[in-house]
């Protein structure tokens, strides 16, 4: 009996260890190639890197986590890089706040041929979003509020935060010339019911991947009104593309299991293209794409 009671405390302690302190501080950066209907095949291949959910200012994000991100980012040598939002976030349990301006100066560091785009989270506009903003700008990012940026061949729409702001997405496609190929960045989710087949590729974060990501478990705190729907990965409905991060930090309390931070560099291919043969190059650090130059799988937070 003895044996068993210390058996379970060793279990439970290691099970503790592993969520609030192995797990959070982990950093996996993951290559996904994805086929999306109506990608243009000139832009085969292109790379997204996908960087969501900081919530600098919890126990394990600091600004040497930042550091450290920034720097495993580099050798994958993404086209382009999207931040979806959720840069700061002084209220997690057991951390201490860090200025929007350090967050911004570290990801500043954030370098890629077509640029490094952004869009505000929640919890960005609960703590301050118009300075979370001009710092970015002021860092070289820049930051898409209902806007679009053109980069050739190639239109990037960014909406305000569905909880927050007014996320109109009908508004800002009007910017888009028809027949443009266009990736949204939503920092929710839930807004991809709303976004029309003309959108390529919607990528969004908000949900940490469920945080406490057991199956079941993970439902009542994912912060969607569609539960596990929009958890992790890539979603296809009716035709239309979403891919949602888990992000890399944490909201609430600073714990993660079964939902490793992560940052995704997504390389997008044309809906049934052949796979690059045996003489492609490299996905990791090879040659880049210029502006304007040449089924459902899905996994679960609470934010």
């Amino acid at each position: 009996m003895k044996r068993s009671l210390a058996a379970a405390a060793a279990a439970a302690g290691a099970a503790a260890l592993w969520t609030t302190v192995v797990e959070p501080r982990r950093l996996r950066v993951r290559e996904v190639r994805i086929e999306v209907a109506g990608w243009p095949e000139a832009l085969a291949d292109l790379r997204i890197a996908l960087i969501a959910d900081l919530h600098a200012g919890a126990p394990h994000v600091d600004e040497r986590r930042i550091e450290r991100l920034v720097a495993a980012v580099g050798p994958h040598a993404p086209d382009l890089i999207v931040l979806l939002g959720d840069f700061i976030d002084p209220n997690v349990r057991g951390g201490s706040p860090v200025a929007p301006e350090a967050v911004a100066e570290r990801l500043g560091g954030l370098r890629a041929p077509l640029g490094v785009l952004a869009v505000l989270g929640n919890h960005d506009w609960r703590n301050g979003g118009e300075r979370v903003a001009a710092a970015l700008r002021a860092a070289g990012i820049r930051v898409l509020e209902n806007e679009v940026a053109d980069l050739g061949r190639l239109h990037v729409a960014g909406v305000a935060d569905a909880r927050t702001r007014d996320a109109d997405v009908a508004g800002t496609l009007r910017a888009v010339p028809d027949g443009a190929p266009v990736l949204l960045l939503s920092h929710d989710p839930d807004l991809f019911p709303h976004v029309p087949a003309r959108v390529a590729l919607t990528v969004s974060g908000h949900t940490h991947g469920g945080q406490v990501a057991i199956p079941f478990v993970r439902r009542p705190v994912i912060p969607s009104r569609f539960g596990e729907r929009y958890a992790r990965g890539h979603i296809v409905e009716d035709g239309r593309h979403l891919y949602v991060t888990a992000g890399v930090g944490t909201s609430g309390w600073p714990v993660r299991l079964l939902a490793p931070p992560e940052v995704v560099i997504l390389a997008l291919r044309p809906e049934g293209a052949p796979p690059p043969g045996p003489d492609a190059p490299p996905r990791r650090g090879r040659g880049r794409i210029r502006a304007g130059g040449r089924r459902r799988s899905s996994a679960p937070a609470r934010r």
